[in-house]
């Protein structure tokens, strides 16, 4: 059947008719975080879908959450946050780490705990906070869980108030900018006079690491005053009355610390892994490699006829948006590795001290097992004595039932004709079997079978 032109023409232009209001009205994309301060611009849309594809086509599936997506919640150094959602392949463009240090951040590695210095990054699993740190943000998985929220408070609490600091420390490196001198290796640093009076305040990442570090250890601490409340109670209930429920609490906290104690001692190796190698925390300094990034890039765009002032505006615009403290507390020097050691040390001894009430509560606990088995041993002595005891009493009682059973045989014998006999005869029969069994005490006493 045919049509007729006006039926299509009319066709025609309703297809035509949506898309012309799709270049008319700019694509939106649903709002899934906010940032925190409201002095700041709200982030762009593509920063809120990370794993949704660009351009207009993709404008209209805004609203689909990608395939493979999860929640993040990213900070930035002025501690403005956001939440998104984004994909692996996204987060590993974006951090530029390898796609096996993701599988770290999994459910498998759940408890498991490990930082790793990538190129950009640095992978931090600890406990309960999976983050992706770089020199300018850091990437928090799973931020909306109950563990992950403290974190989360603490991040907001503490990087604004830094950030502040921060941007003071620069405003003095503007002015201080001409104080600046090439070093013979050909990298920018201040002058002795320039770094005086600058206080030493940690790169963003080694803060971002002090705040997971704090959260983890103050967990841990709770976690193990819990225990030593609800466990010495139990253990001295145990000392005064062994029974099935008692021995059962007993066991299931025993069950718990030795699980608290297998985290701490994770946490606690992977710092000490990281003090034992001058290399591995050499390589989590990101903010120093960004910075000699940069200024590598501004010596090879310079001509090598321009002057040092010349180039110091590219140095005031790398200034700007970093602390001099930065500059002047790393100095660019490589096996400088002095600000992040005394950090991971004052967590070590932290660690170190929980773990030693760990220890010191598992040795309460073998004491009572031991006080315990004393008990037991005690009453399966008192057992075997009485044992011991009716055992000889049966051996005599024995003895003279089978006296009388023979001599109640009805056998001819002159005694029966005696009148009395019978009481003389047991009297002095039984007479014999407690002398008997009192020598058969006496033996195991002498013998030391029996208490005193």
């Amino acid at each position: 059947m045919g049509k007729c032109p006006f039926s299509s023409g009319r066709s025609s232009r309703r297809r035509r008719r949506p898309k012309s209001t799709e270049v008319s009205q700019p694509p939106t994309t649903p709002l899934i975080g906010a940032a925190s301060s409201s002095s700041h611009p709200p982030p762009s849309t593509g920063n809120l879908i990370c794993g949704g594809g660009g351009g207009m086509g993709s404008a209209g599936k805004g609203k689909k959450k990608p395939a493979g997506a999860r929640l993040w919640m990213r900070f930035d150094t002025m501690g403005n946050s956001e939440l998104v959602e984004c994909d692996k392949s996204t987060i590993i463009k974006r951090a530029s780490i390898p796609s096996r240090d993701l599988r770290i951040l999994g459910p498998i590695f759940s408890h498991s705990s490990s930082i790793i210095a990538r190129e950009k990054a640095m992978v931090v699993n600890l406990e309960f906070i999976k983050a992706i740190v770089t020199a300018e943000e850091v990437l928090i998985q799973d931020p909306l869980e109950q563990e992950v929220l403290q974190f989360v408070d603490q991040l907001r609490q503490q990087l604004p108030h830094k950030s502040v600091f921060k941007m003071k420390g620069a405003g003095k490196m503007d002015v201080n900018d001409s104080e600046m001198d090439v070093s013979p290796g050909g990298q920018w640093s201040p002058v002795p006079e320039a770094m005086d009076g600058l206080q030493c305040e940690l790169p963003f990442e080694f803060q971002v690491l002090e705040i997971a570090l704090e959260v983890v250890c103050s967990f841990l601490d709770k976690s193990v005053a819990e225990l030593e409340r609800d466990a010495y109670p139990l253990l001295d209930e145990l000392a005064r009355t062994v029974n099935t429920m008692n021995l059962e609490h007993v066991r299931s906290l025993k069950g718990n610390l030795t699980r608290l104690l297998a985290r701490v001692q994770k946490v606690r190796d992977e710092i000490e892994h990281l003090l034992d190698d001058n290399e591995d925390m050499a390589h989590l300094y990101l903010t120093r490699k960004w910075i000699q990034n940069q200024q590598s890039e501004a010596l090879l765009g310079a001509e090598v006829s321009n002057s040092i002032s010349t180039i110091l505006p590219h140095l005031t615009r790398l200034g700007s948006n970093r602390s001099a403290s930065l500059v002047s507390s790393h100095n660019l020097d490589d096996n400088d590795v002095e600000d992040l050691e005394m950090l991971l040390e004052a967590y070590f001894v932290q660690l170190d001290g929980t773990r030693n009430k760990i220890l010191s509560v598992r040795e309460y606990i073998d004491d009572t097992e031991d006080f315990v088995n004393i008990q037991l041993d005690n009453r399966r002595n008192e057992l075997i004595q009485l044992q011991l005891t009716l055992t000889g009493a049966s051996f005599s009682i024995s003895l003279e039932t089978m006296i009388i059973g023979m001599i109640s045989i009805n056998i001819p014998c002159t005694l029966y004709a005696k009148q009395g006999i019978f009481g003389i005869f047991i009297g002095n029969l039984t007479a014999g079997c407690v002398l008997i069994f009192l020598l058969i005490l006496g033996y195991a006493r002498w013998k030391k079978l029996l208490g005193s």
